[in-house]
């Protein structure tokens, strides 16, 4: 069993601990709020005062946080990750970020005598309880090879596409084919809805037909009730976008779905959804195109 460390105790990480502490490995955390953690340290976790100090203290350190900014914060520092490795240990963001910020900081990670892989995850809090979570590898293929068998204890598929910062490209890539695909989702009920059908009917036609995607499968149903806590909401996903688009102008790679689907999700947050599962597209829709009195 391993001595790892993990940074980022969110519903995503977090629910990875405990993947890995029922595999039987010794996990030390760290969570900007400690409150949120407590029931991992009631489940065996150990706690680190900081990014630093769980480097220092482990082997292998996961990271999972919100976006480029926050990465910075607990890398970088006195307290922070890159102060506390040393030569051997290996340093596994999961964050979905900037590639370049990405590629920047295993370059920094290589200084220290440690390695890095990005490992960006597909999936959702459901997928990865029901332990279907597929993480996709960027780094050097020997440090994958060692990595390999905890990434399998959090999820069935973890799968090397190449250099660091890669897997974050393919994960930005997988990601705005979500949001799309939830909006077209939307337009196709909100059609159907208006035309006289029931939404619920619509949407268990839907889900069982030709376009009837994974997504679509646990997702389609948002928007006949949304969850009581988003499962990747609204901001989070224009940020996936917004980093899609950028990486789109960098490589001349036109994302005109992306682009519209970005705006709509601007209207979300206009209309005070921010905090909503993306699924929320469906109820910006339904807004634009409501029937008003005259």
């Amino acid at each position: 069993m391993a001595n790892l460390g993990f940074i980022g105790l969110g519903a995503m990480g977090g629910r990875m601990v405990r993947r890995l502490l029922d595999a039987g490995h010794t996990v030390t955390g760290y969570n900007r709020t400690q409150s949120k953690a407590q029931w991992l340290l009631d489940a065996g976790m150990r706690w680190g005062e900081t990014p630093r100090a769980v480097a220092a203290n482990t082997d292998i350190i996961f990271s999972m946080v919100t976006d480029t900014q926050a990465l910075q914060a607990i890398s970088g520092g006195a307290n922070g990750v890159l102060a506390g490795l040393t030569p051997g240990k290996i340093f596994v963001d999961m964050s979905t970020v900037s590639p370049a910020f990405s590629r920047a900081l295993a370059a920094q990670v290589a200084e220290t005598g440690a390695r890095m892989l990005d490992a960006p995850v597909s999936g959702s809090v459901l997928t990865l309880e029901q332990g279907q979570l597929a993480i996709m590898v960027g780094g050097e293929p020997d440090v994958f090879e060692r990595v390999r068998p905890i990434l399998l204890d959090i999820g069935p598929k973890a799968t090397h596409v190449g250099g660091n910062g890669q897997a974050v490209s393919m994960k930005i890539a997988v990601n705005l084919s979500l949001a799309v695909q939830m909006l077209a989702f939307g337009e196709s009920v909100l059609l159907a809805e208006r035309a006289g059908i029931a939404r619920e009917i619509a949407v268990e036609v839907l889900t069982n037909s030709a376009v009837a995607s994974p997504l679509i499968k646990y997702r389609g149903p948002f928007v006949v009730r949304m969850p009581e806590e988003a499962w990747f909401d609204v901001v989070m996903m224009q940020k996936d976008l917004r980093l899609a688009l950028d990486q789109g102008r960098d490589l001349g790679v036109p994302l005109p779905t992306t682009a519209i689907t970005n705006e709509l999700l601007t209207a979300a947050r206009g209309m005070g959804l921010g905090r909503e599962d993306f699924a929320v597209l469906f109820e910006v829709l339904r807004r634009m195109t409501e029937k008003r009195e005259t």
